[in-house]
């Protein structure tokens, strides 16, 4: 019978634990450039990512009105550990992402897929399909301190959760012949006070390297600083916004500083068609002294989270925890068309 772990701690992908608390990780780097620069062009992913991108069903067995349980035995067996990336969840359709990580802390790609079900009894509902994603931006982007980190690629799934409480989830991943299973848990709470998809954006003020006096440092950790620090008030509902809350140097994950490196380089390709801001999370950098207030806005307690708003200034799509640099574009396509 496959082994079937839950995980007791959210593993070296997670960013998103409930308290943001602090530890290193994340990054620095340059900026890029403006948007005639030739590395605007994200590089290809690596082969085991890119292996890993473009799962299909005929890939999974079908639930066949089976349990998990029956559906995790028909697998040859265990596989690695699951480390989630995301923490919020509600009824209906959720966006979760995730890494799988072997005993000896080595990433696992392959062709993945996620069963969900109320408990082992529970019928199975499934496959719902988890591409991988390259998190890889071009030399010229990588920040100083993430150019060490091992994280190539992250998983994400669109699944459908029927209600609240607590649900399994089965993570199916192909390896050669071989299917392999491993669980995880996830809770959805009735609501959320996080801004959903087609929500209203909170018109606030972001810091701005005006707005401290010229020291772009007290808001920003990335080494060198990014530029993207336009006042979220100035640009909601002129044009498409990319704000991203995130602090490459404070954040306990190896993702955070990756994802602002995607933003950085993705700013350089899409100019001045779409705002890019990037907003630190700790008041005075200093996890001690608790959250900014426009996290507190935005009704979060966990990092990194996108939130790509329209020109009507409604949220199109909101990423949290990791995310590649395939779906954090795609996130921006979503607003240039709407």
């Amino acid at each position: 019978m496959p082994r079937l772990p839950i995980p007791t701690a959210l593993l070296a992908l997670v960013c998103a634990a409930a308290a943001i608390p602090a530890a290193g990780c994340g990054g620095s780097g340059t900026d890029g450039g403006g948007a005639s620069s030739p590395n605007a062009t994200p590089p290809p992913p690596p082969a085991d990512v890119a292996q890993a991108a473009h799962p299909t069903r005929a890939d999974f067995p079908a639930t066949r009105g089976r349990t998990l349980r029956q559906l995790a035995n028909s697998l040859y067996g265990g596989g690695p550990e699951v480390a989630l990336a995301t923490t919020d969840y509600t009824p209906g359709r959720n966006r979760v992402a995730f890494g799988l990580i072997e005993h000896d802390g080595t990433l696992v790609y392959g062709n993945t897929a996620i069963y969900v079900a109320r408990n082992e009894r529970g019928r199975a509902v499934g496959p719902f399909l988890a591409p991988a994603d390259s998190l890889e931006v071009r030399p010229a982007f990588r920040s100083e301190t993430a150019a060490g980190d091992d994280v190539k690629g992250v998983y994400h799934a669109e699944i459908n959760l029927p209600g609240p409480g607590r649900w399994l989830l089965l993570v199916v991943v192909r390896s050669g012949e071989e299917l392999l299973g491993a669980a995880a848990t996830v809770t959805a709470r009735r609501d959320s006070p996080v801004p959903a998809v087609g929500d209203k954006a909170p018109r606030i003020h972001t810091p701005t390297v005006a707005s401290v006096g010229g020291d772009v440092s007290k808001i920003d950790t990335r080494v060198p600083p990014d530029r993207l620090h336009d006042d979220l008030a100035d640009v909601i509902g002129r044009r498409p916004v990319a704000l991203l809350f995130a602090t490459p140097a404070l954040c306990r994950s190896r993702v955070c500083g990756p994802v602002v490196d995607e933003a950085v380089q993705l700013e350089t390709a899409y100019g001045d068609g779409v705002a890019f801001i990037h907003n630190e999370v700790y008041v005075d950098n200093d996890p001690s002294k608790g959250l900014r207030p426009q996290l507190r806005a935005f009704g979060l307690t966990s990092e990194p989270w996108l939130f790509v708003i329209g020109r009507d200034g409604r949220v199109v799509a909101r990423l949290e925890g990791a995310f590649g640099i395939d779906e954090f574009r795609g996130a921006l396509e979503r607003a240039l068309g709407s």
